[in-house]
């Protein structure tokens, strides 16, 4: 078993977020178990805060890569609060840049009137996203940016059908359920989401072509890289390919870059590296810096079927809120001065290399796949996944797993992660497999 590392520093138990973990009491340690019973009185059923009855952790502090819990447990998040955290945990730039927002201007008035940082961040994100003659549409969450994407597209197009594909993962609000693919959040509802055709990621041209010849589909939504359904790569050229069916059939492309943009697979966005330009790109997670907010940015000749003489036919109350505006521009800031999408390619291209045997030497492992640092571990099956989950839990390591059937762990971390620290999760990980898998391929 790897060493557990320096013992807890002072200032929290987090230092800068660069140590490795300790546990103090085995997780879930006696206060999280009491919260979550608490929270399991008074919080709606259902809400994953508890998984399959076991109480979950709670979270404390954070900083860098590094998690503390109610008990004094430090560990590794390897899930970089579902990419939230892409900068680190409480960077002390977006802290100090929320501190000054907060002395001027602690909440606005949504699309009634803007304030400076508003103004920035919409400058900032126009000139860094690749949609030509871009204006932004500022949501709160990526869910709610897939709406504004949608809506833009029925608004602009007239048509009345979409297409997305199979797996995906664009949120929960009603649209973008309609075009999210997992049964289990769609059944309760199916009968009153919109028409959607569905072809599987990845899918040759050739099939996709008549549903676009043939139908309304007003818009195309896609991960450049399936997110939490998986981690799916595309086929060599394929997202390029579906970008030019698109612009042949009147249809608007729709990246949705919530989990890859800012620098998660090594690039600012992914649909640079793919070689595409999309009418419409959502952006969130990473942006806020840890703060909640998102944006839809499109081509000025679609985003301009949202003017109105009246009132503003998509608003919220927190549109464009000042602290997140100015958390947004702080971690925009952090991002290009450490170069961390650069670093999320360098370390990528190692993981990479890292990775390569590991299929060989794990015989329930099928499969590892990912680019930058965004990458997933497919299991023969979700109690596999679930099983490694607990075990690099137990060692201080905090991975998801995802996809349809819960069988890919999931390693998406801080993109300002420390390599040693990223040595000892992958090295956690390594144990986990080796006593669940223990069974060695045997060449040929």
């Amino acid at each position: 078993m790897p060493s557990a590392g320096p013992t807890r520093s002072r200032g929290g138990g987090l230092g800068r977020g660069d140590l490795l973990p300790e546990i103090l009491a085995p997780p879930p340690g006696p206060r999280s178990r009491a919260l979550s019973s608490k929270l399991a009185a008074t919080e709606a059923p259902g809400v994953n805060t508890l998984f399959g009855g076991e109480p979950a952790l709670v979270w404390e502090q954070a900083r860098g890569a590094n998690v503390l819990d109610v008990d004094g447990n430090r560990y590794l998040d390897l899930t970089s609060g579902f990419g939230a955290a892409a900068v680190g945990h409480r960077h002390p730039g977006v802290v100090a840049a929320v501190r000054r927002q907060s002395r001027l201007l602690l909440h606005g008035l949504g699309d009634v009137a803007a304030h400076p940082a508003r103004v920035e961040l919409a400058q900032r994100l126009v000139r860094l996203a690749p949609v030509d003659d871009a204006r932004v549409y500022f949501a709160t969450s990526g869910a709610e940016a897939v709406e504004i994407a949608l809506k833009t597209a029925l608004l602009a197009t007239g048509r009345s059908e979409l297409l997305a594909f199979d797996p995906a993962y664009h949120g929960l609000t009603f649209g973008a359920l309609a075009v999210t693919s997992r049964p289990e959040f769609r059944e309760p509802f199916r009968d009153r989401l919109g028409t959607v055709h569905r072809p599987a990621f990845g899918a040759p041209l050739s099939e996709i072509e008549p549903l676009l010849a043939t139908t309304r589909v007003a818009a195309a939504i896609v991960e450049p890289v399936v997110g939490r359904e998986g981690i799916l790569l595309p086929p060599p050229g394929w997202l390029a390919g579906l970008a030019a069916l698109c612009r042949r059939h009147g249809t608007l492309l729709v990246a949705d870059e919530i989990w890859t943009g800012f620098g998660r697979t090594g690039a600012w966005f992914a649909s640079v590296e793919e070689g595409v330009r999309p009418d419409l790109l959502c952006c969130g997670k990473a942006l806020g810096g840890g703060l909640p907010i998102a944006a839809t940015l499109g081509a000025a000749r679609w985003m301009a079927a949202w003017g109105s003489p009246g009132e503003a036919r998509h608003t919220s109350t927190f549109l464009g809120h000042p602290l997140a505006c100015a958390a947004a521009l702080a971690a925009l800031e952090i991002l290009e001065r450490e170069d961390l999408p650069g670093r999320a390619s360098r370390m990528g291209r190692a993981l990479s290399r890292r990775f390569a045997g590991w299929p060989a030497r794990f015989a329930g492992l099928l499969e590892v796949r990912g680019r930058g640092l965004l990458w997933g571990l497919e299991l023969e099956g979700g109690a596999a996944a679930a099983r490694l989950v607990s075990f690099a839990r137990s060692r201080g390591v905090l991975v998801l797993a995802g996809g349809p059937d819960g069988k890919v762990v999931e390693i998406a971390p801080p993109l300002s992660i420390r390599s040693r620290q990223l040595d000892f999760a992958l090295s956690v990980l390594e144990e986990g497999l080796s006593r669940s898998l223990p069974r060695m391929r045997t060449p040929g």
